[in-house]
């Protein structure tokens, strides 16, 4: 590999609090070997490839911590090579891969063959979850510690919550005791039995069951209690109401550690635009009120809220043209994570910075990992974008194996030029 430099690049990394024009160089072996507004041509080989960045945006290739992919057992919604494609279309260069797969992530051998499997067919940097119980099916707890050093980052049963307060505490004892990451679906089961859409007014107008935002609120502060006793690296995946948001204000300000998650839809879409069974935005947690929205972006801007993930979930279109009771919950979004987060910057609800650094060094943090950033040494994880380019999101058009895009036709400013992998240029646009 050539040695390659980036020039009249906006280099954007939050992890060294930088925004200025300069130049970035990649060495050999696709690490950062300079980079900032000192960096000349003549600090580059002269065989060294120059990439001309026009102005542009460079930002550290993007951690998506919760994305779905098909494989084993759902090649047909997703698998490694489509996900891939996706991903780095959307400057998406690490993901964090949910268990709910078939056989579910639960044990040694299935992680062996996720790596495998992975490592042969993707083409992006993969982190796989394991379930936190077996089957996830909040009975049994999994063998943390021998999935951990097969290469685990985390535990989730992604969708479902551990309902079981004693079985909960167990589990963030023995996670304290041996470091690894807890990341739970707050969701209390018997409040939110048979639901489908948020509870309100919206609900009642279609006949729908509803849920209300209470039953994600009591999840959160009994495993926020649960906390000051056992106190281990537990992770909220998705919030979704301003209640939530509350009881997270308080745990922090009394300095209990811990990260939170919110997906992009719940941070750009409310219950309004289900309109008339729009299926596509059957969601878990589920699209809320306004006020929610409103209230989540706020809680990003202070710093109550660490990540934004995608919660990419592929369903093929048999599962989504249901009754809206009947159909599967989930949306494709890994590939217009960046562009819809881009909104806030435009709408200035947001500072660009601060969405950079919710979408690359943040969860690389949580889940200690060496991505989302591009100091000196690091791996050659790049994101080049043009934050203006206008654009409709074009369901046909998305490289994900499924369309079941809850964005179908909304006009985005802001699209992914470049990215690159360990150096390599893997998606041109």
């Amino acid at each position: 590999m050539k040695e390659k430099i980036f020039i009249n690049a906006r280099i954007i990394d939050p992890s060294q609090k930088i925004d200025e024009t300069g130049s970035l160089i990649l060495d050999k072996n696709g690490k950062v070997k300079a980079i900032g507004k000192k960096v000349k041509k003549s600090d580059a080989e002269s065989s060294a490839e120059i990439f001309d960045i026009k102005g542009n945006v460079l930002i550290p290739g993007i951690v998506d911590m919760k994305a779905f992919v098909g494989e084993p057992g759902y090649e047909y919604k997703e698998n490694f090579r489509t996900l891939s494609q996706a991903a780095l279309a959307g400057g998406v260069t690490s993901i964090v891969t949910m268990p709910n797969t078939k056989p579910i992530i639960d044990n040694v051998s299935m992680v062996d063959f996720i790596i495998r499997r992975g490592r042969d067919k993707a083409t992006v940097n993969l982190f796989p979850c394991a379930s936190i119980t077996k089957q996830a099916e909040g009975k049994l707890m999994t063998e943390f510690g021998l999935l951990s050093l097969r290469g685990i980052v985390g535990f989730s049963d992604v969708n479902k919550t551990v309902q079981n307060t004693e079985l909960m505490a167990r589990i963030m004892d023995y996670a304290s005791d041996i470091g690894v990451l807890i990341m739970q679906h707050a969701e209390d089961y018997e409040l939110s039995k048979n639901s489908c859409i948020n509870d309100g007014e919206i609900a009642t107008r279609l006949g729908l069951e509803g849920v209300s935002q209470i039953a994600e609120k009591i999840i959160i502060e009994r495993d926020l209690s649960l906390l000051s006793e056992y106190p281990c690296r537990y992770h909220i995946n998705q919030i979704s109401s301003k209640k939530s948001l509350e009881v997270i204000k308080k745990n922090k300000s009394n300095g209990k550690k811990f990260t939170v998650g919110v997906s992009i839809n719940n941070l750009s879409l409310n219950e309004n635009d289900i309109g008339e069974f729009k299926t596509f935005l059957k969601l878990s947690p589920p699209l809320r009120l306004e006020e929610d929205r409103l209230s989540l972006v706020q809680g990003i801007k202070e710093n109550l809220i660490d990540v934004i993930v995608s919660d990419h979930i592929p369903e093929d279109e048999e599962s989504k043209r249901l009754p809206f009771s009947q159909a599967a919950t989930g949306a494709i979004g890994i590939e217009t994570l960046l562009p819809l987060a881009l909104e806030m910057h435009h709408n200035e609800s947001l500072p660009l910075n601060k969405i950079i650094e919710v979408l690359t060094i943040n969860p690389a943090k949580i889940l200690e990992i060496n991505k989302g950033t591009l100091k000196k040494g690091s791996d050659g994880d790049i994101c080049v974008l043009d934050l203006d380019a206008p654009w409709a999101v074009k369901a046909e058009k998305l490289k994900s194996k499924s369309k079941n895009t809850a964005i179908e036709g909304r006009k985005l400013q802001g699209k992914v030029l470049m990215t690159f992998l360990n150096g390599e240029l893997v998606f041109n646009q």
